[in-house]
């Protein structure tokens, strides 16, 4: 199989970049199921949500060094590079899915912590309530609303960019699927014209032949007049040679008479 790298040297850079990057947030998930802190884990969970915005970035850059290439390359190598996009746009969807699955984990442990554990726990809490004055205790509903509310902006962030995610990826396999038919409507023509072609050079050949034979015999016609004439000329008297026709018989040969005086 060509290799990218045989091809552009951006394509091979960035097929590097790309792979460097699934690698890390392999690492990365991999770090994140150790991680027992929900403050931890939403850190490490941004800084993978970063490299992820970067792997995109590197494909959309891939997918324009591949359409500035394709109608230099064949059709093997045109299938080739575009499977590998798709490899790359299935693995970052996949990482995409993982991270929703971790945010969504996270934020359930939010609300288990702003709800509380159980029965007593909610007893101690309003124990703790009522020796809290009215202004205390408007300020820890606040705060809890607070972060209410940056919780659910952080899950529509999330959604909004799986939202996006989904959107570019059908996007891109939509253009695919057109370029791919446009592909195989060329194909087509490509085998009628040289179908075409091939029945030409077939009838031609045979019209070459046949032209051939025509003069071969109009040559061994003309020559075979041609040694008649000469062997009547030559031997006009000869018996077994018959008159060619349209041609006069030689004229006979006059006698004198010789007259006594």
């Amino acid at each position: 199989m060509t290799s990218l790298s045989s091809l552009s040297e951006e394509l091979g850079e960035i097929e590097g970049q790309i792979s460097d990057i699934f690698r890390a947030l392999s690492n990365g998930f991999q770090k994140l199921e150790k991680i027992k802190d929900s403050n931890r884990q939403s850190r490490q969970l941004e800084e993978l949500t970063g490299k992820m915005r970067e792997c995109k970035r590197l494909i959309k850059e891939f997918d324009r060094e591949v359409k500035d290439l394709e109608y230099k390359s064949d059709a093997d190598t045109t299938r080739m590079v575009t499977e590998k996009k798709q490899s790359m746009i299935k693995e970052l969807n996949s990482y995409v899915a993982l991270k929703k699955q971790y945010a969504s984990n996270i934020e359930n442990k939010r609300v288990d912590l702003f709800e509380g554990p159980g029965e007593g726990f909610a007893e101690d809490n309003g124990l703790l309530a009522s020796n809290m004055s009215n202004q205390q205790l408007m300020d820890q509903g606040n705060r809890m609303m607070d972060e209410t509310d940056q919780v659910i902006e952080r899950s529509k962030k999330v959604v909004h960019e799986t939202v996006n995610v989904g959107t570019e990826t059908a996007a891109a396999l939509k253009a695919q699927t057109e370029q791919m038919s446009r592909i195989v409507n060329e194909l087509d023509s490509i085998h009628f014209s040289i179908k075409k072609a091939t029945q030409l050079v077939k009838e031609l050949g045979r019209q070459v032949a046949t032209d051939r034979c025509i003069m071969a015999l109009l040559f061994l016609i003309v020559v075979g007049v041609v040694a008649i004439i000469i062997v009547k000329i030559i031997n006009p008297h000869n018996k077994d040679i018959r008159d060619i026709p349209g041609l006069a018989p030689p004229a006979p040969s006059r006698r004198l008479l010789a007259y006594p005086y």
